[in-house]
This record gives C-alpha cells, structure tokens and sequence, in this order.
C-alpha cells in the first residue's frame, strides 16, 4: 500500500479548483428573486419590525402598492433603498 503525501500546494490548487467551480455554479444559474414582496418578506428580508416598515412607507423612504388591503414592495427599490444608504467603512488603524 503506497503512501501518498499531501501538501500545501497540493490544498491550495484544490482550494482553487473548488473555488472556480463554485463560481461556475453560481454564476450559471439565475437568481429567481421575486419582483413583489409582502409586507412580512420585506420585514424578513430587512430585519426590521412592522413599526419600522410602517415608517419606512410613511415618510416616503419605502414606495409600495396597495391591492386589496395587502401592501407590495417591488425587489428592486428595496434594493435601491440598500444601495443609496451605503456607509463606506474606515479602514482600523493597527495597535
């Protein structure tokens, strides 16, 4: 029975492959996101209780579509609403 020894560069080149194909797998299927979300996805989704989305809605920061006494938010200004509140982080000083 032969033994065979694994080394660092023998991890890192699997590291690598195994990287390359998650990306692969990744990229090749589409994200099916909903375009409509419900109140409750949107609360889900954002972390924030039903006060908050009610804010959210009454100032204006958050646009939505009323159909039947059920409020929708489209995906895509959730996403907007994410970007446009971007903080840029400082970089951390080193002790």
């Amino acid at each position: 029975m032969a033994i065979e020894v694994v080394t660092r560069e023998d991890l890192n080149e699997f590291r690598s492959l195994l990287l390359n194909d998650l990306k692969e797998i990744i990229q090749s299927k589409p994200q099916q996101t909903k375009q409509w979300l419900k109140s409750s996805e949107v609360r889900k989704l954002l972390n924030i209780s039903p006060g908050t989305l009610q804010n959210l809605r009454i100032n204006g920061t958050l646009t939505y579509t009323k159909i039947g006494g059920i409020m929708y938010y489209d995906h895509a200004d959730i996403e907007k609403l994410l970007n446009g509140n971007k903080v840029n982080a400082l970089p951390t000083l080193f002790k």
